[in-house]
């Protein structure tokens, strides 16, 4: 399915380079095949608009044991590398994505074993490790056998991101952010922080956003998406409506201030009527949702691109042991 080395891997190459340090960042991405792609170019276009002066380099890399359809394992044939190359990569830092689960504990998935290796390496292998929504439920119940916690329902939209710590990576961060959200479970806050995690960031309903970790390599987890594209909320919501029609799932709610009050009214009139899913989309796509978040993702991420390239020297001088063992 993939590659067992990294010569073909390097698809990103952003900043300016011979300016400053170069950071390799692994991104490995365990999302469907219907969003893999939009999944790398979210990534790629935040890391290079927050790469400065550094030289940011992004790779790709893939768990074969999460299923995949025949069109996205030709795609992803010369430009994933398998995760168990990873020891050997020359990763400085690393980026999980969660996956779409598939049964009700996140550790009876399929990939669960592989995911947990990768995990238990990124705690010493990288400078620091980020991981993504369902990334950061299944890393913390591995590590600390924390359970994620159904909402009452669905939070999808985007909320208001209060700081509740300081810390380098808010540095230029407004005190109240705006961050995409949207995700069916949560972390309670006093379960992280009874094992030293401390929570940076928190929504308005006092729901843990961004937190971290120290140890021999920094985590970062975020129960947010900062880095949707303006449309990505939308895409999710007419996914949801189509589940619905079907009759394969509930009638989603309409992402919260995602949209202008129109657009919400537009939307609300569909569910009096026989509506189709290209009448939804008639009004989806053609509403322009505000990208409010941007700017502040922007900054976390060059500020978390600043923090690794700080470390790299220190962690060479201090000649830390590397981690032998294979994924």
């Amino acid at each position: 399915m993939m590659p067992h080395d990294n010569k073909n891997i390097e698809n990103f190459a952003f900043g300016q380079r011979g300016t400053r340090a170069t950071v390799h960042i692994g991104l490995v991405n365990n999302m469907p095949d219907t969003v893999l792609r939009a999944t790398e170019l979210q990534f790629a276009r935040l890391l290079k608009e927050a790469a400065g002066n550094f030289d940011v380099r992004l790779h790709l890399f893939a768990i074969p044991e999460i299923p995949r359809g025949e069109a996205a394992i030709s795609r992803m044939d010369g430009f994933y590398a398998d995760v168990a190359t990873l020891p050997g990569a020359g990763m400085d830092a690393l980026i999980i994505t969660g996956a779409e689960p598939r049964t009700d504990g996140l550790n009876g998935e399929p990939y669960w074993q592989a995911l947990t290796r990768l995990m238990d390496w990124a705690q010493g292998g990288t400078v620091s490790t980020l991981f993504s929504c369902l990334a950061a439920h299944a890393a913390v119940l591995h590590f600390d056998g924390i359970p994620r916690r159904p909402l009452p329902k669905k939070i999808s939209g985007v909320f208001a991101s209060l700081r509740a710590a300081d810390d380098p990576l808010l540095t230029g961060v407004p005190a109240r952010a705006a961050t995409p959200h949207s995700r069916k479970n949560g972390l309670l806050e006093g379960d992280l922080t009874a094992h030293n995690y401390r929570v940076l960031t928190r929504l308005t309903d006092g729901s843990a956003d961004l937190f971290v970790r120290e140890g021999r390599s920094r985590l970062v987890f975020l129960q947010g998406h900062p880095e949707y594209g303006a449309d990505t909320l939308g895409r999710e919501y007419l996914r949801d409506v189509a589940r619905f029609l079907k009759g394969e799932a509930a009638r989603p709610a309409i992402p919260d201030n995602n949209v202008a009050r129109a657009t919400e009214n537009a939307l609300q009139s569909l569910a009096g009527r026989e509506a189709q899913i290209s009448d939804y989309s008639e009004v989806v796509t053609g509403a322009m949702p505000l990208q409010s978040w941007r700017g502040s993702a922007l900054r976390l991420f060059a500020n978390w691109i600043t923090s690794i390239a700080a470390e790299k020297p220190r962690r060479r001088t201090a000649r830390m042991a590397p981690v032998h063992r294979s994924l």
